[in-house]
């Protein structure tokens, strides 16, 4: 294949654009509020009501806060759905649309952060789509430039954070997968069957 002809920011984006379409999305049909706040453990960090959590921070300016320490504690708390979809919506693209393509600030500690499944994935796909615009309006020579300051390298080209962008896609989405698929089975383990 000749190197000129290969549209390196369709490449990208269709990474992300395949993996949600074709994986991701139809998984999350369906998911319910007892599934988005469920934990197969105790004390597991998740998306509470304002005022109800014991994490050591409780971040969001709505009704509903998100648990977290700084410095993370390690091992790090176990983390609902509710939880790995807010980490993705606001610290995996909400932040960046803001820093890179001109979104509305959003922070951790700004973010209204959704009571149930609908809204988080109504938030999520509104955060991809922006996510995904901003990367086609980069074309190709923009994919080249620097990140800048807003990033913790700097002098890395916006290939390299698109690329980071969508691991953590892939990454903590299919983890709300699996969640899923626990919560769907869990029924057999508490009904007595081999664990």
């Amino acid at each position: 294949m000749d190197k000129q002809a290969l549209d390196w920011n369709r490449t990208l984006r269709e990474q992300a654009e395949w993996h949600w379409n074709h994986h991701l999305r139809p998984r999350f049909d369906g998911l319910t509020d007892d599934e988005y706040f469920w934990s197969p453990v105790p004390d597991a960090w998740s998306v509470r009501p304002r005022g109800s959590s014991t994490a050591p921070v409780q971040a969001g300016s709505g009704p509903f806060t998100i648990d977290y320490a700084f410095p993370e504690p390690s091992p790090a708390p176990f983390t609902t759905i509710a939880w790995r979809l807010g980490h993705v919506i606001v610290g995996v693209l909400a932040m960046r649309n803001t820093a890179h393509f001109g979104a509305p600030p959003a922070s951790y500690e700004t973010w209204e952060y959704a009571g149930g499944a609908a809204t988080a994935l109504d938030q999520l796909e509104t955060q991809l789509d922006v996510w995904l615009a901003g990367v086609r309006g980069l074309g190709e020579e923009g994919l080249l430039v620097p990140v800048g300051e807003k990033e913790p390298y700097p002098d890395a080209p916006m290939a390299d954070l698109v690329l980071h962008i969508h691991r953590e896609l892939i990454h903590h989405l299919s983890e709300v997968c699996l969640l899923r698929d626990l919560y769907l089975r869990k029924q057999a383990t508490e009904n007595g069957a081999a664990r």
